[in-house]
């Protein structure tokens, strides 16, 4: 098993470096920042939550970052946060007639509630 660890954070190791790149070459584009935070959530949630903010801050309109934004924002038990960070995603999602995305930030931010 101890290999397996070693070689799985190895791989983690490889994705952030290659995608640390990808961010270099091209900030612009929301889904390289978007991508390298899901790959921080788990082992670095601090560096996740900082380019989660910063792609809001950047390009609000990308959608993606809605969902697993507020749910980080959540286990870092920061309820006021997350839930404005749900509602503005919805109200992104309605006004840009996403119906699909508008659906799954509703049921999520719904459960989230409920719960």
């Amino acid at each position: 098993m101890a290999l397996t660890d070693h070689t799985d954070r190895a791989d983690m190791k490889d994705r952030i470096n290659q995608l640390e790149e990808y961010l270099k070459e091209d900030s612009d584009d929301p889904f390289n920042t978007y991508a390298l935070a899901l790959e921080y959530l788990k082992s670095n949630p601090k560096r996740s939550f900082d380019l989660f903010e910063a792609l809001l801050s950047k390009q609000p309109n990308y959608l993606p970052t809605y969902y697993p934004f507020a749910h980080l924002l959540i286990e870092m038990q920061q309820p006021e946060r997350a839930d404005a960070v749900f509602r503005q995603g919805i109200d992104i999602a309605r006004r840009g007639n996403d119906a699909k995305t508008l659906r799954e930030l509703s049921a999520a931010y719904n459960d989230w509630l409920n719960n």
